[in-house]
This record gives C-alpha cells, sequence and structure tokens, in this order.
C-alpha cells in the first residue's frame, strides 16, 4: 500500500513540475520573441500647419419672421357677395380682398342721405331767424342737435359700410384663401394670410456675455435647410434693451434682403454673427483633435535621432469651431505636422509612418445606401 501510493505522488510531481516547467519555457520564449520583435510603425494621416485670417463668429439660431404679416379677418359678421383676390397673388394697400353684403346698410345709409337736406334747411332757417328773435334758442338747439345727429348717424353707417368691405393693409402676398363666396362669416373669422416679405427678420438670442461684441447695422450669414449651400446676409436691426433675468440671454433682430423670395416665415435658421478678422491664427481639421476626461489632445508627428518619425501628445486650447475646422489658441504652431487620422493606436512617442489618405475627403455628393 505504501509502495502505490508512493508512487501516486511520484506521478503527480511529475505531472505538475511538466506543467509549471512548460509555462516557465512559454514564458522565456514569448519574452525572446518581444524583446527581438520589430517596433510596430503605425499609418497615420498628418497635415502641416499654416497661420491663416480667422473671422470669428457668434453662433446662434432663431425663426424667420416676415416684415409684416397678418391674419386677415373679418371684424362683423356678414355673408360674402364678392372675392376680389385669388390664392398667392400680390396685393397692394388698401386693395379689396373681400366684399360682405351691406344691402341693409346702403339702404339705411340712403334713409339718412335723404333726410339731411331737410335737417340742415330746417337748421339754418332757424339759425336766421333767431337771430330776428322770431324762434326761441331752444327750437334752435334742437334743429341744430336733428342735423347733427343725422350726420353722425351717416358717419357711422358708412363706417359699417367700410367694415364689411375688408381690404389689404399692407403690400404683400396672400396665401390660400380660407372661405368661399356666399360663406356666412362670424366675427373674428380668418380669411387669408398676407405677409410683406420683402424683408425678412431673423429673431434669435445670445448670451449677455456676448453683448459687448454686438451693434446694430452688424452683418449677419445667416443659412436654413432650404438652401443649405447658400449664405444671406443680413444686418443687424435692433437690439432688445433688456436682458431676460431668468436665462441671462438677450434678444436680436436681423434684416434679411429677401429679393428672390427665398425665404419664407417660420423656415428655422442658424445664424454667425461676424466678429472682426484675426490675423495670422492656426487652425486645425476637427478629426486631428482627440477628446479625453483630461483635456483636447492632438499628436505632432517629429523625426527623432535615428530617423524615425514620432509623435508627441500636446495638450491644446480649441476656441470656436466652425463646420470641420477648430481655431487653435494654444498648443500647436505653425509648421508642426499633426496627426488627423489614425490616432485611436498611439500612445506618446509611438513610430509612425505618413501615408496618403482620402478618407476624410468630403465626396462631392452623398453615396447612395
Amino acid at each position: 500500500m505504501k509502495k502505490w501510493t508512493f508512487a501516486m505522488l511520484l506521478i503527480a510531481l511529475v505531472l505538475f513540475g511538466s506543467v509549471i516547467g512548460f509555462n516557465l519555457f512559454k514564458q522565456q520564449k514569448i519574452a525572446e520573441f518581444m524583446a527581438n520583435r520589430p517596433e510596430p510603425e503605425f499609418p497615420v494621416t498628418v497635415v502641416d500647419t499654416k497661420t491663416t485670417d480667422w473671422i470669428p463668429t457668434i453662433q446662434a439660431i432663431g425663426f424667420i419672421e416676415p416684415n409684416q404679416g397678418v391674419d386677415i379677418a373679418n371684424e362683423i359678421a356678414g355673408k360674402i357677395d364678392h372675392i376680389a383676390f385669388d390664392s398667392g397673388t400680390k396685393v397692394t394697400e388698401g386693395q379689396l380682398l373681400v366684399n360682405l353684403d351691406s344691402k341693409v346698410e346702403r339702404a339705411n345709409l340712403k334713409s339718412s342721405q335723404a333726410k339731411l337736406n331737410a335737417a340742415e334747411s330746417k337748421y339754418l332757417r332757424y339759425k336766421a331767424l333767431y337771430k330776428k328773435n322770431a324762434v326761441s334758442k331752444e327750437a334752435l338747439d334742437e334743429s341744430e342737435a336733428s342735423y347733427s345727429s343725422l350726420l353722425a348717424d351717416i358717419e357711422s353707417q358708412k363706417a359699417v359700410i367700410d367694415r364689411r368691405q375688408i381690404t389689404a393693409p399692407f403690400d404683400g402676398e396672400v396665401g390660400l384663401r380660407n372661405v368661399f363666396l356666399g360663406e356666412f362669416l362670424s366675427a373674428g373669422t380668418t380669411i387669408v394670410r398676407l405677409e410683406d416679405t420683402s424683408v425678412m427678420r431673423l429673431r434669435f438670442t445670445v448670451p449677455q456675455t456676448q453683448i459687448s461684441k454686438i451693434y446694430l447695422g452688424q452683418e449677419v450669414e445667416i443659412f436654413v435647410d432650404s438652401y443649405p449651400d447658400t449664405a444671406f446676409s443680413g444686418k443687424i436691426s435692433a437690439i432688445e434693451p433688456a436682458v431676460n433675468y431668468q436665462s441671462g440671454l438677450i434678444q436680436i433682430q436681423a434684416d434679411i434682403p429677401n429679393n428672390d423670395s427665398q425665404l419664407r416665415s417660420g423656415m428655422f435658421a442658424r445664424a454667425n454673427i461676424i466678429l472682426p478678422t484675426v490675423k495670422d491664427q492656426v487652425t486645425l481639421p476637427q478629426t486631428a483633435i482627440t477628446f479625453t476626461l483630461y483635456g483636447d489632445n492632438v499628436y505632432i508627428v517629429r523625426e527623432d535621432e535615428n530617423g524615425d518619425l514620432r509623435v508627441t501628445q500636446s495638450v491644446v486650447k480649441v476656441g470656436e469651431r466652425i463646420d470641420a475646422i477648430a481655431h487653435i489658441l494654444e498648443g500647436v504652431k505653425a509648421g508642426d505636422k499633426i496627426v488627423t487620422s489614425g490616432q485611436v493606436r498611439l500612445s506618446n512617442h509611438a513610430k509612425v509612418r505618413v501615408v496618403e489618405n482620402d478618407t476624410l475627403n468630403v465626396p462631392a455628393e452623398t453615396p447612395m445606401l
């Protein structure tokens, strides 16, 4: 029994010893392989930094509004007996749009006008007789009151008739008609939308910390999704005198000429308020910047004493970003070679090789999926 136990222990020791020896042998060979392995060389694309003039902007968003815009509605109820416009046409100030039936009002006006001559003659006659002491002052006052009351009734009836004739309050373009001939309209019914689109307006907000950079007449570039490649030029026309104490924002209004009628009210728009140009500034593609919890970094490619290309990680201070370009305030100087792609596998002092790659180039047309 003791011999059998001793044999089993001996076999177990041999087995464990062989496993341990094999692992030590494998680790030694791996270490030798890694020691003799050539240093990895990572492919990257680079860009040479240059100084350029930078035009800083203040970015904001808002909605396009017309120069003037109103929903045309009737003040009093009535039945439509004439429509004098077509949907989507140009109208001028004072042009008749819709006429409501006013036969009763016109008849009352004629009745009052028929009584006017008699009332006027009576008043003038009493006035002459009063000078001769032929009538009392009371009779003169009554005739004058009757005459003045009739004049007021005529003016009132004319005003009622005018209110039944709905006209354009200003030059502009009407939208889609919402009423029909013969329809009875209750007071306040929206008939059509009228807008003056010769000049459009953009109302937006900016932080109060930026107000010192904004002034009347300042140029603004406006972009809308309908025309993504077109920059509409405008100028700041009004600045709200008060800052919203809850949000710390101040409202700004910019006027935009709309000669081609491309802009429509209600459009969502992005505004770039143009600030004075800054000379000799360093800019980089945004793909060159690596974002980490410790700040923004770039990899600068330099040649070491052996002629190999190696990267050095540099912390940068980024200013404004416009589209794919970032304004670099600190950390990079003109003439540095900056890695624009391939940063994922890089670390400080890693060996790299520069390759040509057009992956980051924006295609002329969006590829079909």
